[in-house]
């Protein structure tokens, strides 16, 4: 099957819903990296990396619920044919990358203002503490930590399926967020 016809075949979802999926796969491809290297950089710059870094995940939290709104109120396509614990896999990793990606903005917003640095959103935006400085901000931390390697995961397995559908079964799946 070319790409028209595979293109042209395969339902689609809502034009929100592909440019909110996209939206967040570009923010997450830097917000994570951001993260990542937090601790290498020096010291006069590391305090713009984490503004960045929180910036740019607290604008995920709420694309991603926006992201989550649109998934509710515009009905996805039917899934293409695949086996019934395929599709119970794929929904299972879709709802749990909704879940991480809404997380983990929430508990790094919550480990930031724990360790009494309250979020200025791109230096310019105030936003309004929740808790203030608390003995719990490493554990919140070690959360959004250990979600990280969970949204790695997450991904990695749903790459893996898109790659699967298009590579191995050619059919339309991957047109389907295009």
């Amino acid at each position: 099957m070319d790409r028209t016809s595979a293109l042209d075949a395969a339902p689609r979802y809502s034009a929100a819903g592909r440019v909110l999926h996209w939206l967040v796969v570009l923010f997450v491809l830097v917000v994570l990296p951001f993260g990542a290297v937090i601790k290498f950089v020096k010291e006069d710059v590391k305090l713009t990396f984490y503004m960045i870094h929180e910036s740019l995940g607290f604008l995920v939290l709420w694309i991603m619920l926006a992201r989550l709104a649109v998934r509710l109120v515009k009905k996805p396509p039917p899934p293409l044919p695949m086996p019934a614990w395929e599709h119970r896999l794929a929904a299972t990793v879709h709802w749990a990358l909704y879940a991480a990606l809404i997380l983990m903005p929430i508990t790094g917003f919550l480990a930031t203002n724990a360790f009494g640095f309250p979020l200025r959103w791109f230096n310019l935006v105030p936003i309004p503490s929740p808790i203030g400085k608390s003995d719990a901000a490493p554990y919140i931390m070690a959360v959004h930590v250990t979600l990280a390697y969970t949204i790695l995961v997450l991904i990695g397995l749903h790459l893996l399926g898109v790659l699967q559908h298009h590579i191995l079964r050619r059919d339309g799946t991957l047109y389907r967020m295009l």
